[in-house]
């Protein structure tokens, strides 16, 4: 009919007209001036300095505090500017020193010893007298994991990392006043020697330091900026925040102060500069990408997938100008139950949604192949030594979910509720279009009248945290290379008395004394195979509760141009750029 071919074409206009905002948005964005010229500088070993490392985000971040963050879009950008006593390789996720250049422990691995390294500064920074950054000690890492042991709003790491682990933090949290010794089972020997006692051997305790809640950050930078240090960082790290422009920019400039040396003796990083965009648009970051105007995309555009894959794991021959990086991913993508709530309080409706759902064919029609069906527990199959078949989880299986409604009171989906499933706008299109196979799924298959509610990022983590969306898109990335990181999720003690307050990271406040049992019992284990056997039980007891619908596990897909060097992947896209560098371009024929 003539008035829908007259819609159409506004629509196509409009969705030009949308792709071309989004490009010139990444290029506004990276096209402010800075100090280098675009031509890489040799450097000893065969490596160069300068350049400026053009990135995306399709998603806005959330805070750049470190306590406080609790998004992955956050952590890769505090990730070049805060540094803890240790870090994780980018090349094998292997623990590797930080500012701590060495440690030791005692026999039963409850005490543990760093060593600092001399010379270490922070950043320059108007909090300090002379705005000139001063040397970290001991002391520093004591104020930041005695302020890691205070209940504040901004505090969501606590409960993942010191909570229940170090001696004296569950005391220092409970009490009304600060105690003046601060935390008990941190100690400061002397300037450059800090010890931390453990209430127990914790298997995953060097983890722990590798993340948000191991870094440090001075005193007087939480003095003067106070909550502003969700935009105001002051860290170690190989970069420094420049400008920061929300939902538009964030740029980093390169320490020159930096502590760390390469094997050539070059001071590091190479680069000068790092940026990074925040354009929703998948189709238009592809674009931009192939233009040269970005150097990595993370993640394929879902509908371009097979303009861009020829065989599995390796490009078409049309795309000569960039290397495709592909691994499994330590990252479950699902979708949430409040079990605390109606009507997923019941065991039975929660079975019955998960039977209802064709893992499978979300993989390979609505994914184009870029994932593998979520048909175990929560740990994804990027674990050495993690049997994933061990846990038996949900298959496709119709009559299986009717039969669970009629068990729940439901039958045939009379009388349940219309429910609404929330997920958060961005990562192109494919929550939306694994939305709406979901929603179809669950009507066909169980009656189930499903409306979809999307909002922004950080709205969306709010309404789950504080328990308002009862039905949720979710996805986990692990935070260390330890199954527990996922685990962790379903942990009873970490779920508040109080429907209203905040659950993080329990956000489907789901109990059971018999996870709990197992999942402390792994984390007293030392022996890694005794560990990952309980840690298996654990997700089975996950799955028999149908605590939550796992949909599949992401496979990390990653775009970069040629000229790029020395960016190694990794299953959980961890990025640290202090030794990426460019090539120079070869000289056009």
């Amino acid at each position: 009919m003539p008035y829908d071919k007259r819609i159409r074409k506004k629509h196509l206009r409009m969705k030009k007209l949308f792709y071309l905002c989004g490009a010139l948005l990444i290029a506004s964005s990276c096209g402010d001036n800075t100090k280098d010229d675009g031509k890489p500088k040799p450097a000893n070993g065969n490596v160069y300095y300068g350049g400026v490392f053009k990135m995306n985000e399709t998603e806005d971040f959330r805070n750049l505090y470190p306590h406080a963050i609790t998004e992955v879009v956050s952590h890769r950008i505090t990730n070049q500017v805060y540094e803890g006593l240790v870090k994780l390789s980018q090349l094998d996720l292997s623990v590797v020193p930080g500012i701590a250049e060495k440690w030791d422990k005692n026999e039963d691995a409850t005490v543990w010893t760093f060593y600092l390294r001399k010379g270490v500064r922070f950043h320059d920074d108007p909090c300090f007298a002379d705005g000139k950054g001063r040397e970290v000690t001991a002391n520093d890492f004591k104020y930041c994991y005695t302020k890691l042991c205070e209940p504040s709003g901004d505090n969501a790491w606590f409960s993942t990392s010191f909570k229940g682990r170090v001696l004296g933090a569950d005391e220092y949290y409970e009490s009304k006043t600060p105690l003046p010794e601060g935390v008990k089972g941190v100690k400061v020997i002397d300037d450059y020697t800090l010890q931390i006692t453990l209430k127990h051997p914790y298997a995953a305790f060097l983890n722990i330091l590798s993340t948000p809640a191991g870094w440090v950050f001075p005193k007087e930078a939480f003095d003067k900026y106070g909550v502003d240090m969700r935009v105001k960082c002051v860290g170690t790290g190989p970069f420094k925040v420049k400008i920061v422009k929300e939902g538009e920019s964030v740029i980093l400039e390169k320490n020159e102060n930096y502590w760390a040396i390469d094997e050539h003796g070059n001071q590091l990083p190479y680069l000068d500069i790092l940026k990074f965009s925040f354009v929703k648009e998948k189709k238009s970051e592809f674009l931009e990408f192939k233009r040269g105007n970005l150097d990595m995309i993370f993640r394929l555009p879902v509908e371009m997938i097979s303009e861009i894959v020829g065989e599995p794991g390796s490009l078409k021959d049309n795309n000569v100008n960039f290397n495709m990086q592909v691994v499994p991913a330590m990252s479950t993508v699902y979708i949430g139950f409040q079990n605390m709530l109606d009507p997923f309080k019941k065991v039975a409706v929660r079975k019955a949604f998960n039977y209802a759902i064709d893992r499978e064919k979300i993989v390979i029609y609505t994914l184009q192949g870029e994932g593998i069906a979520a048909t175990g527990g929560v740990v994804p199959p990027s674990f050495k030594g993690y049997d994933i078949k061990a846990v038996k989880g949900f298959t496709f299986d119709p009559v299986m979910a009717q039969k669970y409604m009629a068990q729940a009171g439901y039958a045939g989906g009379k009388g349940f509720p219309k429910i609404v499933l929330q997920i958060n706008a961005g990562g192109g299109d494919r929550n939306i279009q694994i939305a709406e196979v979901v929603q179809k799924m669950l009507k066909e298959n169980i009656n189930v009248d499903v409306d979809i509610n999307v909002m922004p990022w950080g709205e969306h983590l709010e309404s789950v945290e504080h328990a308002k969306a009862v039905f949720w898109r979710g996805a986990w990335i692990s935070d260390y290379p330890d199954p527990e990181s996922f685990l962790s999720l379903f942990y009873g003690p970490l779920v508040p008395e109080l429907i209203e307050q905040r659950s993080v990271p329990n956000t489907f406040r789901y109990k059971s004394p018999v996870f709990d049992s197992l999942f402390n019992a792994a984390m007293k284990e030392t022996d890694i195979t005794k560990r990952y056997a309980l840690y298996q039980q654990a997700d089975q007891v996950i799955i028999d509760d149908a605590a939550f619908m796992p949909i599949f596990y992401d496979e990390n897909y990653r775009l970069i141009q040629n000229k790029v060097k020395n960016f190694d992947a990794n299953p959980m896209e961890y990025r640290d750029f202090t030794k990426v560098y460019f090539i120079p371009d070869e000289p056009k024929k």
